[in-house]
């Protein structure tokens, strides 16, 4: 109970959240045009029309307007350049009852956004605040909000800087709490420092729970496949496709997923697998964004096989292919798991006598079925080379204890008994170690290979 009241505590009201009001918004798109920031892969109207995909996924959230500015310099205080900032300002000036402006850049300092709040004098989001806040609108489970939660950390430091310097002007430099001897910066920091070790504690022994699940279905020899990829990519499409699960209600947006889940599905040959839903990827996604959510994202060091689903349909879906290996490369997996994952590229559909121009990627419609049979079966075959099983014929005895042995170390998915001989032939998945402890154990029997 005690714990249970800490975690509702921890869990409390965000002090960074928006707000469940509504918010009338404009897109703001600082273009670089030139120089090393310049992007390679994508233009500033695919990154605005992801920043207003965003947007849109927030009920009550309006878009007044979409604005793209170039700017030489994103990294100064105000993003842009003196004649560019003016034009900007008349124009964000004259949006009709504007409450914010989405500012479509990873991370804007606390004094940038003072100021850029002073001169437009409304609220300013960049990328991490709103899609932090759409984390959090999304996050259903404990660990999902606890890990929002860690995230917001180093804003609410960053803030925290801005809150100081205001009440330093407003006392005229008195920073000492009464009789103290302390800061108020040193206070609030101790503050924020334990609320830290606290949510670390308490995810730790979440992770801990989830271990504990991993190992007993380690135990029961279920292989794991990751199915990975960028936000709205058809992720869950995919895995309610490939398990016929109609309790999953996919969604047509970004970050529909943010927690692991598990669902149970079946090979060609009927072994049983656990496909694991995870949460979908974004370019320029903030590193401590990631970094909180690495708790969840390492379940994926722990599956057999990863499944990278691309949208082919995107315009971005180069760069959106990139974003995900960088993460994936990030998260230190086994080096056989990123050689044997399976890229499959979702949504043909869409796209008339489609032609991947990618040796080995499969094309799939997995809200239409296309292509999925093709994909058990290459999901089989690595699976297997992958956990080392493999799928034969044994011959035994009736009278003797191989089918009881059988049903303990392997998974039998199939018996023909020859009633006059006693005998039977049984199917089976097992693994190489299984197999040799069964050779010993059992010189005379017959196996036969498909």
């Amino acid at each position: 109970e005690g714990d249970e009241a800490e975690l509702e505590e921890l869990l409390g009201p965000s002090p960074l959240a928006a707000g469940p009001g509504a918010q009338r918004v404009a897109v703001v798109h600082p273009a670089v045009k030139w120089g090393p920031r310049k992007p390679l892969l994508t233009t500033a109207e695919l990154q605005i029309a992801e920043a207003v995909a965003l947007v849109d996924t927030l009920q009550n959230w309006t878009i007044l307007d979409k604005i793209i500015i170039p700017t030489k310099t994103p990294d100064k205080k105000f993003i842009f350049g003196k004649g560019n900032f003016q034009v900007l300002t008349e124009k964000i000036k004259k949006l009709p009852r504007l409450t914010a402006v989405f500012l479509n850049v990873e991370r804007i300092s606390s004094l940038t956004k003072k100021e850029l709040e002073d001169a437009w004098g409304v609220k300013v989001f960049d990328r991490y605040t709103v899609v932090l806040h759409i984390f959090r609108c999304n996050a259903r489970t404990k660990e999902a909000k606890l890990q929002i939660a860690l995230a917001e950390i180093p804003l609410l430091r960053s803030n925290l800087k801005n809150e100081v310097s205001q009440l330093d002007q407003q006392r005229g430099g008195s920073r000492y709490i009464m009789g103290s001897g302390k800061t108020f910066m040193e206070t609030q920091h101790r503050l924020l420092k334990e609320k830290e070790l606290k949510i670390r504690s308490a995810l730790e022994k979440l992770r801990r729970k989830r271990s504990i699940l991993r190992s007993q279905r380690k135990r029961r020899e279920f292989p794991i496949i990751s199915v990975m990829g960028y936000t709205n990519c058809g992720k869950t499409t995919l895995i309610k496709a490939l398990t016929g699960e109609a309790g999953l209600q996919p969604k047509d947006q970004l970050f529909a997923t943010l927690d692991i889940t598990a669902h149970a599905g079946w090979l060609p040959s009927h072994m049983t697998v656990i496909y694991v839903d995870t949460i979908g990827f974004l370019s320029d996604l903030p590193h401590n964004l990631v970094e909180s959510f690495s708790a969840t994202l390492e379940e994926v060091a722990y599956s057999d096989l990863i499944v990278h689903v691309r949208d082919i349909t995107h315009p971005e879906t180069v760069l959106q292919k990139a974003s995900v290996l960088s993460v994936l490369k990030n998260l230190n997996l086994p080096s056989h798991l990123l050689e044997s994952m399976i890229e499959v590229h979702n949504k043909v559909d869409l796209i008339e006598r489609y032609k991947s121009t990618e040796e080995n990627a499969l094309a799939i419609s997995a809200l239409h079925g296309h292509g999925l049979e093709e994909l058990k079966e290459e999901i089989e075959k690595r699976i297997l080379k992958t956990t080392g099983k493999k799928i034969l014929t044994v011959k035994i005895n009736l009278k003797g204890p191989q089918l009881s042995w059988l049903y303990k170390q392997a998974t039998v998915q199939d018996i023909e008994v020859a009633p006059e001989d006693g005998t039977a032939c049984v199917k089976v998945i097992i693994s190489n170690s299984a197999l040799g402890r069964y050779k010993k154990l059992f010189p005379n029997s017959k196996l036969f290979m498909p």
